[in-house]
């Protein structure tokens, strides 16, 4: 009804303004008008009765073709001033409509955030599509939002935990230092029972403040890669060399198995400090939860586009729960602290997020008492 309104509205004052336009010319300007027609469409001739120059009268008639290229001209004018005032008019309208719909939409949409509220209770119908994409951003940010809840409540509990296990070596080694000052004359052989004791302890004790280091460490740095051609055969055959004490000590091996075509070393468009530190983590993963006396399997092999390397260990199998949650920051087995095995539980996190950066994929997988990393980066092209 209002748009209706609106045409006659506008039809009305289209014929006012004619009138006026035409009063304007005709009347105020003299017979302008008048006398512009009949200059432009009408044709004056004299007919003769006698005398060519005394008797006669005269005649007029339009002058039809001078009338039609006239009437075309101004009904294509005509025209093109209509389509561009129907545009005008469509263009504000559409932009008056949208402004509004626009602020509908925000209206609902803050109302279906900030309340706990089903969608179909604010949206309308023709809001279907808005509705659906809203519900999923506001699942992703509760999501987000949980996973934020439950890593900062990870990270409240190592931080208590280890404030508490601080204490434990700390009181030993106070303990066995105070016995060996208060009693100078003590037997040599027990006070080197002490001394390893004391030096047993305080290598528990830097080991846990390295991981409250580790810990500040990850929260305020931000991982930013320094890309080069790395030669990662020469690379993982050094990671290797590097954990010889650390595999003798829990009598574990590595073997490391390439392609081939790759002995001769497979080179990569990347960070290789980051890069080892992602192999480091990973490989002392692998040897923390390995089974004494078993083999650790390192191989690596190129596929079309991309480079995987998989990193196996023989030891206990991470339940299905547990494994998918192994890359989140702050995440520890249950047994990591019984064990002393565990660190503060940042490890994978940071190796996933360089591969992640790199533009690869790190997954995992235990079955059969075998969990295996892999680790996939791409060629440079």
């Amino acid at each position: 009804m209002k748009r209706f309104l609106a045409t006659c509205l506008i039809l009305v004052g289209g014929l006012v303004l004619c009138n006026i336009l035409y009063d304007f010319l005709d009347q105020i300007l003299n017979g302008f008008m008048r006398e512009w027609i009949e200059q432009k469409f009408i044709y004056t001739d004299w007919i003769a009765l006698g005398d060519a120059y005394v008797d006669g009268y005269y005649t007029k008639s339009i002058n039809w073709p001078n009338l039609k290229r006239t009437l075309f001209i101004g009904l294509l004018v005509l025209v093109a001033v209509v389509i561009v005032l129907v545009r005008t008019v469509s263009i504000l309208y559409a932009s008056r409509q949208t402004k509004t719909a626009l602020r509908e939409a925000g209206r609902m949409i803050d109302d279906y955030m900030r309340h706990d509220r089903e969608a179909l209770e604010v949206f309308p119908s023709g809001y279907e599509e808005i509705s659906l994409r809203i519900v999923e951003i506001k699942a992703d940010m509760q999501r987000s939002a949980q996973m934020l809840r439950e890593e900062a409540n990870r990270k409240n509990d190592l931080i208590t935990y280890l404030a508490h296990d601080l204490k434990t070596p700390l009181t030993s080694v106070i303990g066995y230092l105070s016995l060996c000052d208060e009693a100078p004359d003590m037997p040599a052989a027990q006070r080197a029972k002490y001394v390893h004791i004391t030096l047993d302890k305080a290598l528990r004790l830097e080991k846990l403040i390295g991981e409250f280091f580790e810990i500040t460490r990850y929260n305020l740095q931000t991982i930013v890669l320094e890309k080069e051609t790395v030669n990662l055969s020469f690379l993982l055959e050094q990671m290797v060399d590097e954990f010889y004490p650390l595999l003798s000590e829990h009598g574990n091996t590595i073997r490391l198995e390439t392609e081939p075509e790759l002995s001769g070393g497979l080179t990569l468009y990347a960070d290789g400090e980051k890069l080892a530190r992602v192999f480091n983590n990973i490989l002392k993963n692998a040897i923390s939860y390995s089974y004494p006396g078993t083999e650790i399997d390192l191989e690596c092999k190129r596929a079309e586009n991309s480079v995987q390397i998989a990193i196996s260990n023989h030891g206990r199998t991470i339940p299905p729960h547990k494994l998918e949650t192994i890359f989140e920051k702050f995440f520890r087995l249950d047994d990591a602290r019984a064990t002393n095995t565990g660190g503060a539980g940042l490890g994978l996190a940071i190796a996933k997020e360089i591969v992640t950066l790199h533009g690869g994929a790190i997954t995992a997988k235990s079955e059969d008492e075998v969990t295996s990393f892999q680790v996939k980066l791409p060629l440079r092209t």
